[in-house]
């Protein structure tokens, strides 16, 4: 894992978190730092599964950064779906 793959995914992961909360409706209960955190993880996670499954070769790769922005969205989608909605007292 070099240096730029960590801050794409830091960069991907957390534009990919903010726009999937904005995107998921009726998720407002859901903070947006907690979606941005979600998509960070997970687009570390498709940085760890291009260098396990042989994508990358060192640098920067279009099918890192493809694997970093799919499992982010997926990430950040689970989350939202998964978070409870907000309930009126």
């Amino acid at each position: 894992m070099t240096i730029g793959g960590l801050v794409a995914a830091v960069v991907l992961g957390a534009a990919v978190g903010t726009l999937g909360r904005l995107v998921v409706p009726n998720r407002e209960s859901m903070p947006v730092w907690f979606g941005m955190a979600a998509g960070i993880v997970a687009a570390f996670a498709g940085t760890g599964l291009a260098d396990v499954s042989g994508v990358t070769d060192g640098g920067w790769t279009f099918g890192e950064t493809a694997l970093q922005v799919a499992a982010a969205v997926v990430g950040v989608l689970v989350v939202t779906v998964l978070w409870p909605k907000r309930t009126r007292r």
